[in-house]
């Protein structure tokens, strides 16, 4: 599909994504199906790397067969091998094949068995593990088929006819010896190309459906996890209340936050699929309003059948995630709170350590107070002491001084001169170090 625009003689550049964008409303479209048919379809988990082997399988048989390979951007492709049409789709995580089989138009509903039919499934290894297999079978409508009970399991049975009764079809949702969920289509005057589009819905239905039960047994495998977080997060709670030193509320911060990591890890796990579950529970809601669902008979239609079946499930997963949220939550506000108690008790030790420390450097002071007296009246000692040698020297050497009277005056100036320098030496360290400190 061309995206460029011409204007008079001017091509107009187009965005890079508008061929991607006017594709999208066309992909995937209805093929038409001339009645009687038998349509086997087929889903595979392909997450991955199945993806890429997948389309590497499909491409090698269609060279192998002389027929041309899907591209590499395609996304579904169809190819007839002999009187078989196959159709392959791939999605974000499953691929499906669907086979278009011819039947005789007085067949019995069903007959040949699937399993006999289902040879050209083989031709191509397996991409991945089997979650859809469909035994679809459009037949025209004759007296005979109204009794569509016999050919269900009648407790499980959904018969509905569409919007403008052109069509009645019906399932049970149970599978069959070989596998397969089976499905009637009693053609009521549809056409070819109206026969097409509600087989490739019908199919649609029961693949979505199917993929979005997958969060069921993820919700069920995590509900005992959250139950005894829960329980665990109520006990820590009330011992929250009575718990008072800080080793008691360090303990209980610490069960909280391997509980927060462990449901952390269990909504990460199942972040994709719930919300997986709930797209495509979207989808299979649509295509049943398209489709028009009309009362046949007493029976259900296929929507209430599946919303008293299949909604159950669906509110189970979404319930489950609104669980984790929530105590997710929950155990942020208790962490939170314990950590405020911590902060508030670590802070209080640490204005009781800083009032210690201040008592001892007031004590250091005093101690470094009195040391300096003692160190000044003791290098004074020594000075006057050298002092009163050199007098006495003096005066032996005939010089007219006093030692006595000397010594005693020169100690009040050797006490002031000593003092003054330890004071100075002490005033320029005590300098350096608020230097250091800012």
């Amino acid at each position: 599909m061309s995206a460029e625009v011409i204007a008079g003689d001017k091509r107009l550049e187009p965005h890079r994504l508008r061929s991607v964008i006017l594709g999208e409303v066309h992909a995937r479209p209805f093929r038409a199906l001339a009645t009687p048919a038998r349509v086997l379809h087929f889903g595979f988990d392909t997450a991955g790397e199945g993806a890429q082997k997948d389309r590497k399988a499909l491409t090698d048989l269609c060279i192998r067969r002389g027929v041309t390979p899907p591209q590499p951007a395609d996304k579904h492709f169809h190819v007839n091998f002999g009187g078989t049409g196959l159709r392959w789709e791939q999605h974000s995580e499953f691929t499906t094949y669907t086979l278009e089989l011819p039947a005789e138009p007085d067949a019995i509903p069903f007959h040949p068995s699937a399993a006999s039919l289902a040879t050209p499934i083989t031709l191509v290894p397996q991409p991945g593990p089997l979650l859809v297999a469909i035994d679809l079978h459009l037949m025209a409508d004759r007296p005979d088929h109204l009794a569509v009970e016999r050919h269900f399991n009648r407790p499980s049975l959904a018969v509905a006819e569409n919007s403008d009764g052109t069509a009645v079809y019906a399932t049970d949702f149970h599978t069959d010896p070989d596998g397969f969920v089976r499905i009637l289509v009693l053609d009521r005057g549809l056409g070819a190309e109206r026969a097409g589009a509600l087989v490739q819905r019908l199919l649609e239905l029961e693949t979505y459906r199917t993929l979005a039960l997958l969060g069921l047994p993820k919700a069920q495998e995590l509900a005992p996890s959250i139950n005894r977080i829960e329980r665990r997060l109520a006990e820590l709670t009330a011992a929250l209340q009575k718990a008072s030193s800080l080793a008691d509320n360090n303990r209980l911060l610490d069960e909280l936050t391997a509980l927060a990591a462990e449901l952390e890890a269990g909504a990460a796990g199942s972040l994709f699929r719930f919300g997986a579950s709930r797209a495509y529970d979207d989808i299979v809601q649509t295509r049943l309003r398209i489709i028009g669902e009309r009362k046949v008979g007493g029976l259900p239609t296929w929507s209430s059948f599946l919303a008293r079946r299949m909604a159950p499930a669906i509110r189970t997963c979404i319930a489950t995630e609104e669980r984790q949220a929530n105590l997710s939550r929950k155990l942020a506000r208790a962490a939170q709170l314990l950590r405020t108690r911590v902060d508030v008790e670590v802070e209080q030790q640490n204005r009781d350590l800083l009032r210690s420390m201040n008592a001892r450097t007031r004590m250091q002071l005093r101690l470094q107070a009195t040391v300096e007296g003692l160190s000044v009246a003791a290098i004074s000692y020594y000075v006057v002491g050298l002092f009163g040698y050199m007098v006495k020297g003096a005066h032996d050497a005939g010089w007219p001084v006093d030692p006595s009277l000397s010594t005693a005056a020169f100690v009040p100036f050797a006490v002031l001169a000593i003092w003054w320098i330890v004071r100075r030496i002490r005033n320029r360290h005590i300098g350096k170090e608020r230097e250091y400190e800012v």
